[in-house]
């Protein structure tokens, strides 16, 4: 029985990596080391990203699994759970709190725009308007786009600035773009 067990195990980890292998080979970034299916909704592959665990609890606490797991197509700037982290223990917790629940949703979407935006594209909008560009979210928050280095920063309506760590995970309803800091609404 112990030797069946293990064959099991053997097997599962063969085909997780044969997964993972034949994955990385379609170009789609692994996040926080796990694979992103572009056949995968936002919240199908966010759920299997062991760096996003804040972010996939705040949206199902926000309400708003529905709205990403529908068509679309959305492109997510997603804040990793040490991004939350940079928000105090206090705030985060009383954002989570249900008579919170709109001003939590405004903030999620404020990092979603209703396109299929791309990287290169992203970059290019921002060269064509000399150096930055502005995003307009689905939340009503506008967030300006720009270029440090080869890297896309991002800066919301209060001067915060998230760095894109990794760009261009495909999506069947959209595109993710994992960033290293939560921007908020206009306070």
């Amino acid at each position: 029985m112990k030797t069946l067990t293990l064959s099991i195990i053997a097997a599962a980890l063969t085909a997780t990596g044969a997964m993972a292998e034949s994955h990385s080979e379609t170009g789609n970034p692994m996040v926080g080391g796990a694979a992103m299916f572009a056949d995968k909704t936002i919240v199908e592959n966010a759920v299997n990203s062991p760096i996003h665990t804040t972010l996939v609890a705040a949206v199902q606490q926000a309400g708003l699994v529905d709205t990403l797991n529908s068509e679309g197509p959305f492109t997510v700037f997603a804040p990793t759970d040490k991004a939350f982290g940079m928000i105090s223990e206090e705030s985060l917790g009383a954002l989570m709190m249900d008579e919170n629940k709109d001003q939590l949703a405004k903030i999620l979407t404020c990092h979603v725009v209703s396109a299929n935006a791309m990287s290169d594209a992203i970059a290019g909008m921002i060269a064509d308007d000399g150096g930055m560009h502005p995003v307009p979210t689905v939340g009503g928050c506008t967030l300006q786009a720009k270029m440090d280095g080869d890297m896309i920063t991002l800066t919301d309506e209060n001067g915060r600035e998230a760095t894109v760590t990794v760009a261009d995970v495909q999506q069947s309803n959209g595109v993710i773009h994992v960033i290293d800091r939560v921007l908020l609404p206009k306070q």
